[in-house]
């Protein structure tokens, strides 16, 4: 008798298993839809800011003295304010998808998850670091950005990595548009590192420091581009995670104009 019952057991423990499993794998399923679900949530919102943003922006075409066709880029800061008065520029890298107003705050957390209007939004939104001036002395004016799977934000920056990328003289020009000026930038350095703060470096004690930082970070190039850089340089820094979030990739280019 005792064995018929253990034997009933063994079979009401093993049917018990079977709507667990199903439990789960329901759990599972639900969860996945609901991150899926934010994702896109969240994407629109950043399209929808971004549509609205990019009605402050002007691009003409106009010819230089070679007679060549130039894009010229007018940003109405005046006009980006209204949305967020933390807007300090406007980043634009050829054949990438980064072409975004960058906002600027008093700590490097809070636009890594929130939008250009301020929402609460995983994709983040471009941003300098705390530490840039933005009066036309910073040494080095660091811009971070989330590397989103659909390219989105900084996605795009591990582009800079590839040949057909780097080796478009065309790409080697980065824009940056702030409420002064428009400056042009000359790619010098591209690379992929463990996460670390010493390329965001803006504060130097000497000239010498600043050189040394500078050969340091063209060092690290896994292309030579063959420029030129001085202690009187100023610099630009491209920066966001690499797929595992263990690496960054980086860019710097040196201001040209």
């Amino acid at each position: 008798m005792a064995k018929t019952i253990g034997k009933h057991s063994k079979k009401e423990t093993k049917t018990r298993k079977i709507p667990i499993f199903r439990l789960i794998s329901i759990v599972i399923i639900l969860a996945c839809g609901i991150y899926i679900w934010n994702w896109v949530k969240e994407n629109n919102h950043s399209n929808e800011v971004m549509q609205i943003a990019k009605e402050a922006v002007t691009v003409k075409k106009e010819n230089n003295e070679e007679d060549e066709s130039k894009e010229v880029i007018t940003v109405d800061f005046e006009k980006l304010k209204k949305t967020n008065p933390d807007v300090v520029g406007w980043i634009i890298v050829n054949n990438t998808n980064i072409d975004y107003p960058v906002v600027q705050t008093s700590d490097n957390s809070f636009y890594l998850s929130h939008s250009l209007d301020k929402e609460y939004n995983a994709a983040g939104w471009p941003f300098a670091d705390y530490r840039v001036a933005n009066n036309g002395k910073d040494k080095n004016i660091t811009i971070y950005g989330h590397n989103r799977k659909d390219g989105s934000m900084f996605g795009s920056l591990k582009k800079i990595l590839q040949p057909e990328w780097y080796e478009n003289k065309d790409n080697l020009k980065i824009t940056y548009v702030t409420e002064e000026e428009t400056n042009e930038y000359q790619v010098f350095s591209v690379y992929q590192i463990a996460k670390e703060t010493y390329y965001t470096n803006n504060y130097f004690n000497s000239d010498e420091e600043y050189q040394s930082f500078l050969n340091e970070l063209q060092s690290r190039s896994e292309v030579d581009f063959d420029v030129e850089l001085k202690s009187s340089d100023k610099i630009l820094t491209l920066s966001t995670c690499a797929d595992n979030n263990y690496y960054r990739v980086v860019l710097h280019a040196k201001l040209i104009n």
